[in-house]
């Protein structure tokens, strides 16, 4: 696990909409919290043994609470059912500290920001951050119906209420934004951000497909199960500390392998959501099979999301 560990007191919780809750976090004793940056997302230790990543909605210049929704899935793998049946105000939670890997550029001059469902919370974050900073920017909110749309209050009074649409598909995405005409024509500086479910982000991944590269930004909370990693094979990695060399059966990650060879790397969903295994790749071509990483941090080839990504090559060398 990365960052600093925080034991933070669930201060309030909130029906924002139906089978969406936010959950305030404060620190029991009244402190700051760790500062955060728009985009940001927190690590929960839940006491039934389970971790997950909950992006935060709140005001970046707010720091005494951090706020955080969650959608009741009970198909998921259990986390969300948790937080709204067994989590209650005045409850304990463990959190790490705020990280990010779905920041606002700071090369755009444009910001277009669209949210699917619960992919809202990381959006109004950065709709306060930008709203406050007097950058240009406009949000799309595509949700199924009014009632299952967190935050309108929120929003409607806010400063930045001209710049949201809302988009009511009514559960056929074809009544709902046409992304692909939204995102037809490139517009020079602007940049596109994206969150939601898995359709949303198909769409949304197909209608940028033009635009220049490392003008798309997104962040997945599920794995996409409809993508193709492809077959997996073997290969070996290096310890550049050690020189150590380590076979990874195509049945095996990396991951696996470094723990069984004694090295431990901090991880969390070990799906390649969350970024939390980022190592610092020093030589080798990595089959990127995260969904953490956008094209140009893909092709800089920088980091290697080691719970998931395999290599192209026949080596990999790792910064350990």
């Amino acid at each position: 696990m990365s960052g600093a560990t925080l034991s933070l007191k669930v201060n309030r919780i909130v029906q924002e909409a139906e089978d969406i809750r936010s959950f305030e976090l404060v620190d029991p004793d009244g402190r700051l919290l760790p500062m955060f940056t728009a985009g940001a997302h927190l690590d929960v230790e839940l006491p039934n043994g389970v971790a997950r990543q909950y992006s935060i909605s709140s005001d970046p210049r707010d720091v005494d609470r951090y706020v955080v929704a969650v959608l009741r899935e009970p198909e998921s793998r259990g986390g969300s059912v948790y937080m709204h049946d067994n989590v209650g105000e005045g409850d304990t939670l463990t959190v790490h500290a705020p990280r990010n890997n779905f920041p606002l550029s700071d090369k755009a001059t444009h910001h277009i920001l669209l949210a699917g469902g619960i992919g809202v919370t990381p959006m109004m974050a950065m709709a306060r951050d930008l709203s406050a900073r007097g950058e240009s920017f406009e949000m799309h909110y595509c949700t199924r119906a009014p009632a299952k749309t967190a935050f309108m209050g929120e929003i409607a009074a806010s400063d930045f209420a001209d710049r949201i649409r809302y988009h009511h598909d009514n559960g056929d995405p074809a009544d709902g934004l046409d992304i692909e005409g939204l995102l037809r024509d490139v517009r020079a500086g602007a940049h596109v951000y994206y969150c939601g479910p898995a359709g949303f982000m198909r769409a949304c991944e197909n209608a940028t497909s033009h635009w220049p590269v490392g003008t798309v930004h997104f962040e997945f909370f599920s794995v996409d199960e409809s993508v193709d990693r492809g077959a997996s094979e073997a290969f070996q990695i290096k310890i550049h500390s050690t020189g150590q060399v380590f076979d990874v059966p195509a049945d095996r990650t990396i991951v696996e392998v470094l723990r069984a060879n004694g090295l431990d790397v901090d991880t969390m969903c070990e799906e390649g959501i969350c970024g939390t295994c980022a190592t610092v790749l020093i030589d080798g071509a990595p089959d990127h099979r995260d969904f953490v990483l956008d094209d140009e941090e893909k092709e800089r080839g920088e980091f290697i999301m080691v719970c998931c990504s395999r290599a192209k090559s026949p080596m990999l060398t790792l910064d350990l």
